[in-house]
């Protein structure tokens, strides 16, 4: 049960920054304790724990532009921010960590607008079936948080020369073009604006959690963690992972998520693999990426690393992952 709830917001504007503050935020969580932190990222492409960052952002475009690309803990897809945009994160213990109170923290906020809005998709929060907020999740041990975007007044000609969505994502959403699917809260309400809507956010989560949140400032948190922290965030490594040359892929968009293996064989083995997805869970790609590790690039040693890991994909994933294996044509040679 939650004892105490803390509220953080920051005027920083830079991304990596502001997820070293989120990750530090996380690190020093308390038991029985929520913490709701409000920022925001100036002109950045925010890609998914696990995606390949050439495929999902035109990046030459991004940094010709003095903008940045930034890669979160969590799973999922990508999104675009900049100051038209508010970010959310909720920080609690497994045993605390409610998803649906949560989210009625925004919906609450959002009703003093007149906009009712419902959760949608896999992490989505919508309005006439039209997306303002996409939420991710991460966790580790018993701490965890979940976080999210709140498109207020979004440069959406940005969005839609930034992000690179597949083929395949937006015929799964029938729709052409990123921008046809997501809608700015200023469309619906001209009167909304980011400064006081913090303020009713804050509102919603004392209301909802039944008590007046104790204001953190940056000064509350350990200076060199965050320094660390803001230096992995915007390290090359970090961002774009070590390379590594690709001697076979395939892939496949599922209802979980898309998903994409490469790999690079020495011999008759695996030497090293990638597993990009959008999948929400943001560890599992590593679990995979591991077992495969070392394993004979053969369809039958490859489906048996794949099942070895059962208890963190589930069942209904290793199904999936295992048609897309029997489907590749290399093993039917």
């Amino acid at each position: 049960m939650i004892h105490q709830t803390k509220t953080l917001i920051t005027d920083s504007t830079d991304p990596y920054l502001n997820l070293a503050v989120e990750e530090a935020l996380l690190n020093r969580l308390l038991p029985n304790e929520c913490i709701f932190y409000l920022w925001q990222n100036a002109n950045t492409v925010v890609i998914g724990r696990n995606q390949n960052a050439y495929k999902e952002c035109r990046t030459d475009n991004l940094q010709a532009d003095g903008g940045f690309l930034a890669r979160r803990l969590s799973g999922g897809g990508s999104v675009y921010h900049d100051l038209g945009n508010l970010n959310f994160t909720f920080l609690a213990n497994a045993a605390d960590f409610d998803v649906a109170r949560q989210l009625s923290v925004i919906l609450r906020a959002l009703e003093e607008y007149g906009i009712y809005a419902e959760k949608s998709g896999r992490n989505d929060i919508s309005i006439h079936e039209r997306k303002f907020s996409g939420n991710a999740f991460y966790q580790h041990k018993e701490r965890c948080f979940h976080h999210g975007t709140i498109l207020v007044d979004v440069d959406m000609s940005k969005m839609n020369a930034y992000l690179q969505v597949s083929a395949d994502k937006l015929r799964s959403h029938s729709v052409e073009s990123v921008r046809s699917r997501v809608v700015n809260l200023k469309e619906l309400n001209p009167a909304i604006a980011i400064p006081p809507l913090r303020l009713a956010l804050l509102r919603a989560f004392e209301e909802l959690y039944g008590r007046e949140a104790i204001p953190l400032t940056l000064r509350d948190l350990k200076q060199e963690e965050i320094s660390v922290l803001r230096e992995k965030y915007a390290s090359p490594e970090w961002l774009y992972g070590k390379h590594m040359q690709a001697d076979y892929s395939f892939g496949r968009r599922f209802s979980w998520g898309e998903v994409e293996f490469c790999f690079h064989i020495q011999g008759e083995s695996i030497a090293d693999v990638r597993v990009y997805s959008d999948a929400m869970d943001a560890e599992v790609m590593g679990v995979f990426a591991h077992n495969l590790r070392g394993v004979p690039f053969r369809a039958k040693a490859i489906l048996e690393a794949v099942s070895a890991a059962t208890e963190e994909a589930g069942p209904a994933m290793i199904v999936d992952i295992h048609s897309l294996i029997n489907d590749q044509d290399i093993w039917k040679q």
